[in-house]
């Protein structure tokens, strides 16, 4: 059993807990994952960053070969006390997914809230739609959709040597797992030691140098020396796509105009 004291569920995959899935959350006490391992905006438990309630998984290997029926006695054995379960328009479980809210509604015997479709200045709410929207660069309306700003963390990695000889001084990281926005460099805010900066970053293969794919930021105003830890990395606004400079005077001069521009939009 997970909680005896949980009422009521909010039921979905929730990959970006965006809009429209908080729409669910706010109606309920605990919050269930159904986690399927493609979970690219918010990758496994980094969901909990954004939900202040009880978060419950169950990954899809295990349960997906439950019928409807197993299903819901699954949730009422594990949530003693269940009265309410509230799912989106378009919830499916169960063996292949033959289960849709109205079934739930008749196997569970309690509350089931089946909620509509949501919009945000008039596009339907996605998971798919908001990875379409960063894969393309539009940031600014991806982040509208998830409600904040879109989010991923890395591990601090070394660089080529040049950045902070020839270029300007950038942390560099790896990063597992996450949808990355389409490639170019954008004004974003990062954090280190707990403490957010601002800050410019480029993701995309280095065109200019030596062709492989990077996720580097540099922190505006001021030099932070980071050889290991964890860095996230929040986008703001789209500045300009990958491109390849014949020199690394070109690109140094792009680079500043990059950071005044981000400067810029992060006033």
């Amino acid at each position: 059993m997970y909680n005896n004291s949980i009422e009521s569920i909010a039921i979905g995959t929730f990959d970006g807990l965006h809009v429209a899935h908080k729409t669910l959350i706010d109606q309920a006490d605990g919050v269930v994952v159904i986690e399927t391992n493609h979970g690219h905006l918010t990758p496994a438990c980094t969901r909990s960053l954004y939900v202040n309630k009880p978060i419950f998984y169950y990954h899809l290997d295990k349960i997906r070969s439950l019928e409807p029926q197993e299903f819901v006695e699954m949730l009422k054995k594990d949530f003693g006390n269940l009265k309410k379960i509230v799912v989106g328009y378009d919830f499916g479980f169960g063996k292949s997914k033959k289960g849709d809210g109205e079934m739930l509604r008749e196997l569970f015997g309690g509350e089931v809230q089946i909620v509509k479709e949501v919009s945000v200045d008039g596009i339907a709410v996605h998971s798919r739609t908001i990875k379409s929207y960063l894969t393309s660069g539009d940031i600014r309306t991806a982040n509208r959709l998830l409600g904040r700003r879109y989010r991923i963390t890395g591990t601090v990695i070394p660089g080529q040597g040049i950045g902070g000889k020839e270029l300007v001084p950038t942390i560099n990281l790896k990063v597992k797992k996450y949808l990355f926005p389409h490639e170019g460099v954008y004004a974003t805010r990062t954090k280190v030691d707990g403490t957010w900066y601002n800050s410019v970053s480029f993701l995309g293969h280095r065109l200019s140098t030596d062709g492989a794919y990077a996720i580097e930021t540099h922190i505006i105003g001021k030099t932070i020396e980071l050889h290991n830890g964890d860095v996230s990395i929040e986008f703001v606004d789209f500045i300009r796509p990958n491109a390849k400079f014949e020199s690394l005077e070109g690109l140094k001069a792009q680079i500043e105009a990059d950071i005044t521009e981000a400067g810029r939009i992060l006033e």
